[in-house]
């Protein structure tokens, strides 16, 4: 089909009820040749039916995904708008034909999410030899003139009045009324209470087949019954005698979200009633909420906000390769309010079957690429899109790939497996809706040895169904013997429960509930049929529930997820929470409530948690686990998970050597910005050293001692709190360490590999269930090495996840090893000022950073006016003298430092108290100190007899 303009390009603007698709069908009928493209398959064929009647059945071709009835003299086309010919299709035979006069109805649609890129690209590119016609509403009028300057517009009125008439009750509403519903099993519970209350009613719903949906609406049009319960499906051109529409819900699901219905699909709904000249009212039940004046005027008006944007997608498809096809499919649109249609389920099913081994192996060149496109183009008429869709995908597309058609037996098998009667409506629907993918397959007529035969064959299948499926319509929603279904209803045993793909649990056709994970959640209002349609849910379940748990069972770890509350999510469903277990690096996992579980499949579940577990703490924390048994690791290099969550890219520098911290000072370090990167100094002979092979040595009892007591901490410990057992280690204990990862600080002996995000993220996960404490703000975001320090969190915790607070400030070992030799280094030269070198490392303040000092051992020993008399004075700072005691005497302990600390108040403020180990030092520690003396049944008993042996 042409692109270029054709001599008459004519869009026709309106609301329903204006002969916008009568007229397109007269305009049609004048030329020569003409084909016309409609929204659904039910209204192609309606309208091919007019024609058939009118012009004869040798004139007139059917063309939709299903149904391909194209007699050799056929001059006029409906088509669905996914099945016009206007490029290269499933319709080889087509895709160069001209025709006269091309239409296209409902052309707004080229807004729906959906759908919208089928409508944008026939607005774009489909075109008559003579003439053009767009119908549609004129919400679409702004961007169809900018995407169509040279175009004529025609703006129709609606033949006849709409007015509202107001909320009414079911058992209120005239006769030859229709409610529309937003679920099937919206309407089949208005359906059913129609029948109990007036009688009967048809039913229309999208997913009919066009033969069920013309039965149905022949009930209605025939006068059986004066109701019809619809879908919106009936607000696409479906031209019914009805004399009032009533909503029966403003909200409905569009696939991702409950969304409130816009005024223009109220309209487009609303506008079934009163036809050609005969007024039409509009209104909602009394389970709506009553529409505001506003959107009422705006109905009976039809004056609607412009549509700001349309969907599309690229037609210049690139078939090299599947790569080049994706891009293409991904390239973005010409024009601003054009919206890329990036997750269409052609697309999505050809990302899927591409990342099959087997697909890609048979994709050998572009012809491939074709094939695969065209297979990933068969549509999910169940709409559930997931592996087994997928599944026959792949087969259909390898059986094409190797032998060119399908064969036989197989397309045999898959259309009599689908010729049964048997089951409730829902079966039938979802019999019909594989039986229409079946029917789409076999209507290429180039995938199989005899098409005609099987499309026959699928076509014949395809009517018993519709015809059965109105008798078990008619029979639930029109008998008479009402009293017996409401029994029925009733009756446990016999209330018919399914579970969809989504997890959504149908109790005969009505949505009761969602099944998230293992959890069932109603979703019912209180009354009388509650109690039997939860039982028949609940029996309905444990298929579907032992199911999810082999899945469970089989899942890799990478399927379950640990979130920073402390649950764990399995396939987007929280299955479990995580609570205090026996010990700190073994916490336990509770399964979250549900009594469609068996004790066995509890335990089951339960023990595949506790692996996983097992399994991402080893991962994520496995060079902190193995201090527990230094002596043995320090002989072996650790393990390093491939795990992208333990195993963290990181641009930290490698295990530096165990440093004396009595004896030795930091290096220098750069005064480059700081970034996320866990930074500490290293000493390079020493690291060589460290990553070389190591002698098999025992470690000493004072350096197991000191392994032991970072695996207990979590990872990170003041200095000070181990000087005692430092200065028992001996030079071979250093290299052992150094292989361990300790790194020893002058502040804090910590591990670099424990300072990643992934790895802080589960410290703080550990130690608040361990302590059973959360904190808001805490642990910092990944890549934050300082924050500010946060009311009521523990210095504890701090220390546990790799960080020290220093003043207001809360800084990462790392840094706060950094912060403090540029303090050492100022302080060599007596007193000093606080640089901006300093600043920029803690990120603080200078006020900030004098209560930095303070907690480094610094005191305030003077002030001096700065040059600029607005600004605060110039703090004066002193490093503090230590008084080292006698090696293994014992000494007096020193007082605290609360006279220093009161007396370097930094512009009056006052600091507070803080624990071991929250970055402040009290006192030094001294060989007498009672706290040294290791308990008895402790791990470092050994100790005491190492310090004796001193």
């Amino acid at each position: 089909m042409s692109r270029a303009s054709s001599q008459k390009l004519t869009l026709v603007l309106g609301p329903t009820n204006t002969g916008k698709t009568h007229l397109a069908l007269e305009r049609m009928t004048g030329y020569a040749s003409g084909m016309i493209g409609f929204p659904l398959r039910l209204l192609a064929r309606e309208n091919y039916d007019r024609l058939v009647a009118r012009l004869g059945p040798d004139k007139v071709g059917l063309l939709t995904g299903e149904e391909r009835i194209l007699p050799d003299t056929a001059r006029y086309l409906c088509c669905t708008v996914e099945s016009m010919p206007v490029e290269t299709s499933q319709f080889d035979d087509l895709a160069g034909r001209r025709f006269d006069f091309v239409a296209v109805d409902e052309v707004q649609l080229a807004g729906d999410r959906e759908r919208g890129h089928i409508f944008t690209d026939r607005i774009m590119h489909a075109r008559g030899a003579f003439e053009t016609m767009f119908m549609g509403a004129e919400t679409a009028a702004p961007l169809l003139k900018a995407l169509l300057p040279d175009a004529r517009f025609e703006f129709r009125e609606r033949m006849s009045r709409l007015v509202y008439a107001g909320p009414k009750k079911l058992t209120r509403l005239p006769r030859r009324s229709a409610v529309v519903a937003f679920s099937t099993s919206d309407v089949y519970q208005i359906a059913e209470f129609v029948r109990r209350q007036r009688g009967g009613a048809a039913v229309v719903m999208g997913r009919l087949s066009p033969r069920t949906r013309n039965a149905q609406v022949d009930l209605y049009q025939n006068g059986d019954v004066d109701f019809l319960i619809a879908t919106d499906a009936i607000g696409m051109g479906l031209n019914l005698d009805l004399g009032h529409v009533a909503l029966s819900a403003d909200v409905k699901f569009d696939g991702r979200h409950m969304r409130k219905l816009s005024p223009a699909e109220m309209a487009q709904i609303a506008g079934r009633a009163g036809r050609h000249v005969m007024d039409g009212s509009f209104g909602v039940t009394d389970g709506c909420r009553v529409l505001e004046p506003e959107v009422i005027e705006a109905i009976e008006q039809h004056r609607f906000a412009p549509l700001r944007s349309f969907y599309w997608r690229n037609r210049a498809l690139n078939f090299g390769s599947v790569e080049l096809l994706i891009e293409s499919l991904e390239a973005p649109p010409p024009l601003p309010f054009l919206f890329r249609k990036g997750d269409a389920l052609d697309h999505q099913a050809l990302v899927a079957l591409a990342a099959r081994k087997e697909v890609r192996a048979a994709v050998q060149g572009a012809a491939d690429v074709r094939l695969l496109w065209a297979v990933a183009s068969i549509p999910d008429f169940r709409q559930s899109l997931h592996e087994s869709h997928y599944d026959l995908l792949a087969g259909v597309y390898m059986a094409l790939a190797s032998h060119g058609v399908l064969a036989k037996d197989t397309v045999a098998r898959a259309i009599q497996q689908l010729d049964r009667l048997d089951g409730d409506l829902d079966t039938l629907m979802t019999r019909l809706a594989y039986i229409r993918t079946w029917t789409y397959i076999t209507n290429r007529s180039d995938w199989t040895d005899t098409p005609v035969e099987w499309q026959t064959r699928a076509r014949v299948i395809e009517d018993k169904l519709s015809d059965c499926l109105h008798q078990r319509l008619s029979e639930r929603f029109v008998d008479k013997r009402a009293a017996h279904l409401s029994r029925k209803l009733k009756e446990t045993k016999n209330l018919i429960a399914s579970v969809k793909d989504d997890g959504t649990v149908l109790v005969e056709g009505e949505e009761v509930g969602q099944l998230t994970g293992f959890v069932f959640n109603p979703m019912l209002a209180d009354g009388e049929e509650k109690a039997p349609i939860l039982a028949a849910a609940r029996r309905g379940l444990p298929d579907e529930i032992e199911r999810r748990v082999q899945a469970f069972m089989a899942s890799a770890d990478a399927a379950f997820r640990l979130d920073d509350k402390a649950v764990i999510w399995w396939r987007e469903a929280a299955v479990a929470q995580l609570v205090k277990g026996d010990s700190l690096y073994v916490p336990r996992a509770e399964l979250a409530a549900s009594d469609l579980l068996s004790i066995d499949q509890t335990q089951r579940m339960q023990a595949r948690l506790v692996n996983f577990l097992a399994a991402h703490i080893e991962a994520v924390l496995g060079r902190l686990t193995i201090l527990a048994t230094p002596d043995l690791a320090s002989q072996t290099p650790p393990k390093t998970s491939p795990s992208k969550a333990s195993a963290p890219k990181d641009s930290s520098p490698k295990d530096a050597p165990v440093q004396d911290t009595a004896a030795n000072e930091m290096p220098a370090v750069s005064d480059q910005p700081v970034d996320d990167a866990v930074t500490a100094p290293v000493d390079d002979a020493a690291t060589a050293t460290a990553d070389q092979p190591v002698v098999p040595a025992a470690l000493s009892g004072a350096a197991k001692g000191i392994a032991y007591i970072l695996f207990e901490r979590l990872g990170s410990v003041p200095t000070a709190d181990i000087a005692h057992l430092s200065r028992n280690i001996r030079e071979t204990d250093k290299p052992l360490l150094a292989r361990l990862g300790l790194r020893f600080g002058v502040e804090t002996v910590y591990m670099p590999e424990m300072l990643k995000p992934a790895q802080i993220s589960l410290r703080s996960l550990l130690w608040s269930l361990h302590d059973g404490a959360f904190f808001d703000g805490a642990p910092p975001p990944a890549g934050r090495v300082a924050i500010d320090s946060i009311d009521d969190v523990p210095d504890l915790y701090w220390l546990a996840i790799g960080y020290r607070r220093l003043g207001q400030r809360v800084m990462r070992v790392d840094m706060v090893e950094r912060v403090a030799m540029l303090v050492r280094t100022a302080a060599r030269a007596g007193p000093f000022k606080i640089t901006e070198e300093m600043l920029s490392l803690a990120g603080a303040t200078r006020e900030a950073m004098g209560m930095i000092l303070l907690d480094l051992g610094c005191k305030l020993v003077g002030e001096e006016a700065a040059e600029d008399p607005t600004k605060p004075v110039i703090q004066i700072f002193e490093k503090q003298r230590k008084t080292r005691a006698a090696h293994n005497k014992p000494q007096a302990k020193t007082a605290p430092r609360a006279d220093a600390g009161a007396a370097a108040k930094p512009h009056g403020q006052s600091r507070r108290s803080k624990a071991s180990g929250a970055g402040t030092r009290r006192r030094p520690h001294t060989a007498s100190k009672p706290a040294d003396k290791p308990n008895p049944d402790s791990p470092f008993a050994v100790l005491a007899g190492l310090k004796l042996k001193g």
